[in-house]
């Protein structure tokens, strides 16, 4: 059973359409339902619970009541090649929205793919989603971000942190809010600009620029230099041989020294 949650003068522009649940069992789950039923560009799904949420490769994201849980559904005109260029854009604008709605939380770093890290530790994940039509176009793509915003999961595997720990957080609507502007302000550039704007933004925030890093791939995991973001979103890393490697996909992990 959805509870709907009714919230007045949170000031999204007017590009989005607000849908506020109480608790279901994702944002992003919820966002493809409408999806499917054919509900319009620009579609927010905001709740302040998730019972069964996700983030990528499936892995349980801990939802509980206090957080900041929201799916974005978009219909863009864009190839499907393009379209993992959104999770970078919204990375960007969550960054910039965090800071809006909490400047004391200050060094807030960007992880290759789709996470936000605070001190080392991981502060916001963003789950992307979409369909294609029978001719081999993108029908609709769903944005799903989540924020630890009051509290952190202890055993997620690896370690996470939250508004909380940084200071006095802000109340969720607010950052739903600040999350509103800088999004449609970010995506409004990349649909004008093309995805280098984007791109310098992202890198100027990236964790492990020049570092060392590991990335565990389909059947190998390699070791290199982070080199660069290429113009597509792929991870540029030199190995040890000074060739460079194109990373489309997998799980990246800094190395000391």
């Amino acid at each position: 059973m959805q509870a709907a949650v009714a919230e007045d003068g949170l000031g999204l522009p007017p590009e989005f359409s607000l849908v506020a649940l109480g608790a279901i069992d994702g944002t992003n789950a919820e966002a493809v339902r409408r999806a499917e039923a054919g509900v319009a560009d620009g579609t927010l799904i905001w709740a302040r619970e998730q019972t069964a949420g996700r983030g990528r490769r499936g892995r349980t994201w801990t939802s509980p009541p206090g957080n900041f849980y929201a799916s974005l559904l978009l219909r863009p005109e864009c190839a499907p090649a393009d379209a993992g260029q959104l999770g970078f854009v919204t990375a960007v604008a969550l960054r910039e929205a965090i800071l809006d709605a909490m400047p004391e939380a200050g060094g807030i770093e960007l992880k290759w793919p789709n996470d936000l890290l605070a001190g080392g530790r991981k502060l916001a994940g963003i789950l992307l989603e979409s369909r294609l039509t029978g001719s081999r176009r993108l029908d609709w793509l769903v944005i799903g971000t989540g924020v630890n915003v009051a509290s952190h999961p202890e055993d997620a595997g690896r370690p996470a942190t939250s508004l909380a720990t940084l200071g006095g957080p802000p109340p969720v609507p607010v950052l739903l809010s600040a999350y509103g502007r800088a999004m449609a302000a970010w995506l409004a550039r990349w649909r004008e600009e093309g995805f280098a704007p984007v791109r310098l933004a992202w890198l100027r925030h990236a964790a492990g620029r020049d570092g060392r890093l590991q990335a565990r791939l389909a059947g190998e995991t390699i070791e290199g230099r982070f080199a660069d973001l290429d113009e597509t979103g792929a991870l540029m890393l030199e190995l040890p041989d000074g060739a460079l490697r194109r990373v489309l996909a997998g799980e990246v992990f800094a190395l000391p020294g």
